[in-house]
């Protein structure tokens, strides 16, 4: 199954390392995006021109000439941009996306590793996106950068693993949440120490960090960690914390920012932890206590890194945003900021990152190509 990889030089990438490029499934009327169709596809083309000042953007959607006439519309430059047209259910990349293992050396080849996502525990339909992988993966081939020595489907449908329940330091480290993976319709009856031990074989880890608490209001994931702890450079974890005793998160997010500092790196060394604010609360029904409705999971932590920059979610809040950015900002120093309005995406209960998934960019050596699937 393995012929051609040198296992032990496999490993799941972190997300500031060199990258070809970012997918997006892009918002469409028959979506639960419909009632504001026109504001979410303002917010992905806000996205789609920081990503292609960059590098390549991979536009998955059932109607890709229509997107097409979008982006040219707005004047992105379409020689950057990728489409790959099939049908879909919703937009969360992040979370039906490929999760792309490679080897780091010179007989590089890449994975994509094509694991069931079913609507966050059955919540929602997700038959449509859960196939996108299947169908993406020749056009992925035709696409990827050669020289491309091995490039390689690999189908993990039998186990449950959504890209935005884990975080990797690119050493061997897998940060995950006891609230997601061992949520209900997931991988039962797997326990925790059966979960990890499948993580750390299919990923090629060394190891997984477990955080016991932190959950935001209004999420439907059960407990996403890009909603709560990013890994950054030279062992930096970032995470949301609250200061304010009267909101519902202070306790449990002091938990976690407790246990954070019990952390030990591979290298057995503290971690550097960036504690980022927490926005202002956001109602689906605005501001007036008559009128607002559910609180949405609005959340600083929810960052993209791509070559070259940073995208971050705001929210109009100018204090918070700018102190979110600072801090960003000092975790990722050689790297631009480039702010994008959140309100609209977390109007569906994900922001920047649930939208978009990387593809890293490894090296290679020329040996030509070989396709395999299994």
């Amino acid at each position: 199954m393995n012929e051609g990889y040198p296992e032990n030089n496999l490993v799941l990438p972190a997300e500031w390392e060199p990258q070809w490029g970012v997918q997006l499934t892009w918002p469409h009327e028959d979506s639960d995006w419909k009632p504001y169709l026109k504001e979410i596809t303002a917010t992905y083309i806000e996205m789609a021109r920081a990503i292609t000042r960059y590098e390549m953007l991979l536009v998955v959607a059932p109607d890709v000439e229509l997107v097409r006439q979008q982006l040219a519309e707005a004047e992105i430059d379409l020689q950057k941009v990728v489409f790959h047209q099939c049908p879909t259910n919703d937009t969360w990349a992040r979370d039906h996306g490929f999760i792309t293992c490679g080897v780091r050396s010179e007989e590089c080849g890449v994975r994509l590793l094509d694991f069931q996502f079913n609507g966050w525990g059955k919540k929602f339909e997700a038959e449509k996106d859960n196939a996108i992988n299947k169908s993406l993966y020749p056009t992925l081939f035709s696409l990827l950068p050669p020289p491309s020595s091995l490039l390689e489907y690999e189908n993990h449908l039998d186990f449950v693993l959504e890209g935005g329940s884990i975080e990797s330091d690119g050493k061997g480290t897998i940060f995950t949440t006891t609230d997601c993976l061992l949520a209900p319709n997931r991988n039962q009856p797997l326990t925790q120490q059966e979960i990890e031990e499948e993580l750390k074989r299919r990923l090629h880890a060394e190891r997984v960090l477990w955080i016991d608490y932190g959950h935001l209001e209004g999420d439907d994931t059960d407990g996403h960690i890009d909603t709560l702890v990013r890994i950054a450079p030279d062992d930096t974890l970032l995470y949301i914390g609250c200061d304010d005793e009267t909101d519902p998160h202070y306790e449990d997010l002091k938990k976690m920012e407790q246990q954070l500092t019990t952390f030990r790196t591979i290298e057995d060394k503290s971690y550097r932890l960036f504690k980022l604010p927490m926005p202002n609360p956001i109602y689906e029904g605005g501001e007036r206590r008559e009128e607002r409705g559910e609180r949405l999971p609005a959340t600083y932590a929810n960052f993209l890194v791509i070559n070259g920059a940073v995208l971050v979610p705001i929210y109009q809040q100018p204090e918070k945003d700018k102190e979110a950015i600072r801090i960003i900002q000092e975790a990722f120093p050689d790297r631009e900021m480039i702010p994008i309005d959140s309100r609209t995406i977390i109007r569906q209960h994900g922001s920047i990152h649930c939208c978009t998934m990387q593809f890293p960019l490894l090296p290679r050596k020329e040996e030509g190509r070989r396709r395999k699937e299994k």
